[in-house]
């Protein structure tokens, strides 16, 4: 090139610099390719060596329960443990039973233990259905049950252990629970070995990704059980139905302001009925309420108002003013109802239909069996301690005794109108309150 050349054209040298660039660039960006093809051929080859060997040590596990509750965890860093991107795993939904009496409530999350969560996900780490932890899971709730509630059809949803190979295409392989010519884990059968007596899984199903057991639920039913008494049951179930529809239950419930605004909720149905048990002439009952969603204690509410109508200090039109909130804007102050008898009796979802082995079910059966037995034996306890009392003194009325014959007996409170009652703060004076909080919290952290 002569300097004529190199003045008239004083960009060449940057372009063959650009060019030189462009082609080592796209050298590179072909031998990356290279690169990852060959990674995801090795890594291909370890996970099947791999998963084949645990998969055999697994089911093993799986197969002897003894084994199972005392199999060594694998700890961290050990040679033999897999990759949890490397274990097939399936989305799966989980129907789950328990008998809340010694629990601090079903979620973890209060840290009071024990709760029914955390012994779910210590049975989920003991037979190694879990891969990773809890936040790896994409785990949902459907119900938050309070201390001492039972359920007979909780329900959670999380990615557990699966003998699939690849993400489920076959919906006849997944409502059969098979994968090609091998079942899948028996995640009842597996679960129920590991939990202890009062809670049990009952049942499971495949879920598509998007699902989650809290927010696709559309109905919830709960049952309250109550001995019939000296109880107006046509007044109570009058009343109940008052219930069914959309309204405002701040009145009827425990108003949390910093994480609820909207008190509306919609109740579907309301019945009061007789159950087949009774005990010395005195007939079993039960409230049956279903609702898409409830508020905090706002069954235990409700049921404590019905009882105030049952007994007949209250009248059926209370119910029509707390729920006109315009007219009654702070709730007036009264016991909940006690929680024991409270029971989430199922929770419902569309295309979702839970399925239990023969072998798991009919251990199911004969677990239930026992245990209602067992309860059986302490009631009779109970009623000989009861027929052992002290006979009542000729000398002492009945009403100043009690069963030992010497203590008295409490005066009876007398009822105070519901509407002539100390109010609690209504929703705007909360918010209010808390307003000034959040500021103080905002220029702390500021």
């Amino acid at each position: 090139m002569t300097i004529s050349d190199a003045k008239s054209d004083p960009g060449g040298d940057d372009r063959d610099s650009e060019i030189a660039k462009e082609t080592e660039l796209v050298f590179l960006r072909n031998r990356v390719k290279e690169l990852e093809v060959e990674n995801a051929k090795l890594l291909s080859q370890v996970s099947s060596c791999q998963c084949q060997q645990m998969e055999v040590k697994h089911d093993r596990s799986l197969s002897d329960s003894s084994s199972l509750v005392r199999r060594r965890r694998v700890r961290k860093g050990d040679k033999n443990s897999i990759p949890s991107h490397l274990i097939s795993k399936r989305y799966v939904a989980l129907k789950i039973m328990y008998f809340g009496k010694r629990f601090y409530g079903f979620s973890a999350e209060a840290q009071m233990e024990p709760s029914i969560e955390s012994e779910v996900f210590k049975a989920l780490e003991r037979t190694r259905l879990l891969v990773g932890d809890k936040k790896d899971s994409c785990y949902s709730r459907c119900g938050r049950t309070d201390k001492g509630v039972s359920s007979t059809g909780q329900v959670i949803a999380l990615f557990l252990r699966s003998r699939l190979k690849s993400p489920p295409g076959d919906s006849k392989a997944q409502v059969n629970g098979r994968t090609g010519e091998r079942p899948e884990y028996d995640y009842v059968r597996v679960l129920n070995r590991a939990l202890p007596d009062d809670i049990r899984v009952i049942g499971w199903s495949p879920a598509p990704i998007d699902f989650h057991a809290r927010f696709s639920c559309y109905a919830r039913e709960y049952k309250y059980f109550f001995w019939r008494q000296n109880l107006n049951l046509s007044a109570m179930d009058f009343a109940g139905k008052k219930f069914i529809g959309e309204h405002d239950f701040r009145n009827f419930c425990k108003m949390d302001v910093a994480n609820v605004h909207c008190y509306t909720r919609r109740v579907t149905f309301f019945e009061v009925s007789p159950c087949q048990n009774s005990h010395e002439g005195d007939q079993l009952c039960t409230f049956t309420m279903r609702g898409s969603a409830f508020l905090w204690h706002q069954i235990r509410c409700m049921v404590a108002v019905l009882f105030m109508i049952g007994q007949g200090v209250e009248s059926v039109d209370v119910i029509d003013t707390l729920l006109d909130t315009k007219k009654t804007p702070r709730k007036p102050q009264y016991l909940l109802a006690s929680e024991i008898p409270l029971v989430l009796r199922t929770c419902e979802f569309e295309n979702v239909d839970f399925i239990c082995s023969p072998g798991a079910a009919e251990s199911l059966r004969s677990h239930f069996k026992n245990e209602s037995l067992k309860y059986q034996l302490e009631s009779v306890i109970y009623q000989e301690a009861l027929r052992n009392c002290l006979p009542l003194s000729n000398n002492v009325s009945t009403e100043e005794s009690s069963c030992n014959g010497v203590e008295k007996k409490k005066k009876r409170a007398e009822h105070v109108p519901l509407l002539s009652r100390p109010t609690e703060p209504s929703y705007e004076e909360r918010t209010a309150k808390l307003k000034p909080r959040k500021e103080e919290t905002l220029a702390c952290v500021v």
